[in-house]
Formats: structure tokens, sequence, C-alpha cells
């Protein structure tokens, strides 16, 4: 698999599981173009990326989600920067937790708009790219998408819901020749949620990981599609 032809959009690219594959893409050679809610937020990862990776070709865009036009327009300016889309990697994410007691309206909308109304958004604007090009379509779901948890009301809605939405929009786009994958971390060393990531995230995956495996998963022959996968932590500490 040669990378360098490779054009990847991958959305929450700025930090975290997003910020990771980045870096392992660039690593290979593909040209990447990470999203943000904040412009410099998107700028300062891409400038980071720049100094880590051999490849320079990192596009930094201001993006949400939420909004399908705000996603048209990123996936325009891949088009004119680097004339198409190959790979398309939905990361965005956001967790509200509390009982259903606690959790606001607000907190729902914003946790299914995001993590699920998001991926739609996403590929929505982007499968005809996909199309012309036989391309890869990867979401970010969680375990949190089989396993539910108290506190989890929202969080376990979305990504059910982004399990189930993946592997359906796997079966619709086969058919053209797009693979479809749903890639189900556990515990990841990330910013997610406030959390500041420490020496004391050591046993958890790493975003290092999540890159190697989307790497790896692009490099697979096109004949082979690992639909569904769930990653843990091998060693998590004894309760």
């Amino acid at each position: 698999m040669d990378f360098k032809n490779i054009r990847a959009y991958i959305t929450g690219g700025s930090k975290g599981i997003g910020y990771g594959i980045a870096q392992a893409m660039l690593e290979k050679g593909a040209k990447v173009a990470i999203t943000s809610r904040s412009q410099a937020n998107a700028d300062k990862a891409a400038k980071e990326l720049k100094e880590k990776a051999k490849n320079k070709d990192v596009l930094a865009l201001e993006a949400d989600v939420k909004n399908m036009q705000s996603q048209q327009q990123a996936i325009d300016a891949m088009k004119n920067q680097w004339g198409g889309v190959d790979v398309v990697i939905a990361n965005a994410g956001v967790g509200h937790f509390g009982s259903i007691e606690e959790l606001t309206e607000e907190q729902w909308h914003d946790t299914i708009d995001t993590n699920l109304t998001g991926v739609f958004n996403t590929i929505k604007v982007s499968t005809e790219q996909l199309k012309q090009n036989k391309g890869y379509f990867i979401t970010i779901s969680s375990l949190a998408g089989t396993n539910f948890f108290p506190g989890g009301a929202a969080y376990n809605a979305s990504k059910f819901g982004l399990t189930g939405f993946t592997q359906a929009v796997m079966l619709d786009l086969r058919q053209y020749g797009i693979r479809t994958s749903t890639i189900m971390p556990g515990s990841v060393a990330t910013y997610f949620n406030n959390h500041q990531p420490s020496e004391a995230d050591t046993w958890k995956i790493q975003i290092e990981d999540i890159g190697e495996m989307v790497v790896n998963m692009i490099s697979l022959n096109p004949r082979t599609l690992p639909s569904k996968i769930e990653v843990r932590p091998s060693t998590p500490p004894s309760k």
C-alpha cells in the first residue's frame, strides 16, 4: 500500500485518537486533513504534526460535525487542496455522563448530535468522493456501544447507535467498493471528558496504538474487511 496516494479526512483530529491517527498516517506518507471546531486548535495541532512527521501535507480546517454545511465546506476544501478524498475517519465525539435524573436536554442533544448525527453528516457529504475512489470509511465508536453502564444513557445511546449505523452503512456502500469499519476502543489515554493523561494511564490504550491499527486496516487487501473491531487494554489494573 502506497500511502502517498491517500488523502485522509479526520474529524476531531486536533487531539486524542484523531491526532494519533493523523500522526500515523502522515508517517506513512498520506495527505491528512484534520478538523476542530476551533481553527486555532486545528492550526496548533497541524503545526505539531508537521514538526513530528516527515510528511508536511497537513490541512487544518475549522468544521463542526453537527453542521452538514460545515462538513461539506471541509470536504470541498480538501478537494480544492488535493483533488479528492480517499479515506474518511469519523472520530469527533463528546461525552456527558450522569443519571437520567441529572442529564439535561442540552447534554442529550449535544451527545447525540455530535456522536451520531455528526457521523451521518460526515458520510453524507463524502460518499460521492468515496465512490469515485473506492475509499474507506472508518468510525470511532466505543465499547460503550455494546456495554451499558450507570450514568451512560446519552453516551451509550450515541455509541450503540453509531455501531449499528456503521454496520448498516457498510452493507449499503460495499457494492461501490467502499470499505466501512468501526473501531470500538475501551480505555484510551486521551483528554476525553476533561481527563488529563498522566503516568497513571500507561496501562491504557495509547492514541498511537489506534493510529497503528488504522494504518494496518487500510493496508489490508481490499478483499478483506474488518467490519467491527473491539479493542481493550491488555492488562487493566486489578479491581
